[in-house]
């Protein structure tokens, strides 16, 4: 029983379980929301789905080398994504300042949004991972209804595989 429980305690320390009942899934609704970005302008969702689709990506903390290489990732595929007329949001607790500074040290050329409460974070349902904020990327449509979500802590350049791929079924 002991090493049962401590099995499972591993694995769940390395996101092979995670609680996702309270996830967002593939066609739900996002309910409308708005952030600060890293230029602290204000971003609401409902006006950037009024322009087309919007990849949202839900990641653990800024600068930070799983994370880096997954917004590096969308940084060098971002044409793609604007080829087929989606926005990329980047969503952290992380504050304005700190998206800025990662923003600039990598030249990202999409909208990191400071989550500082969690509570889009909580409105999308992302689940915990290995004690950090979970790393969940969703597709919304123009409806803002969920096409595709993929949920992965390890995987980060597959997030972006898997956003273009929906993408370019819409």
């Amino acid at each position: 029983m002991k090493i049962l429980k401590t099995m499972l305690i591993t694995l769940s320390l390395f996101g092979l379980f995670s609680d996702t009942s309270g996830q967002m899934k593939t066609g739900e609704t996002v309910p409308d929301f708005s952030l600060q970005d890293q230029d602290n302008h204000t971003f609401r969702l409902s006006e950037a789905l009024a322009k087309g689709p919007v990849v949202v990506y839900f990641y653990p903390k800024d600068d930070t080398p799983g994370c880096t290489k997954e917004a590096c990732s969308f940084r060098d595929s971002f044409a793609a994504f604007t080829d087929a007329g989606a926005q990329v949001i980047g969503i952290s607790s992380d504050d304005v300042a700190s998206h800025k500074k990662f923003a600039q040290k990598h030249n990202l050329p999409f909208t990191l949004l400071a989550d500082e409460k969690n509570e889009v974070r909580k409105l999308f349902g992302v689940p915990k991972t290995m004690m950090l904020p979970g790393r969940v990327t969703y597709v919304l449509d123009r409806k803002g209804t969920v096409v595709h979500q993929f949920n992965s802590m390890t995987q980060a350049t597959q997030h972006v595989e898997e956003a273009l791929a929906a993408i370019k079924k819409l």
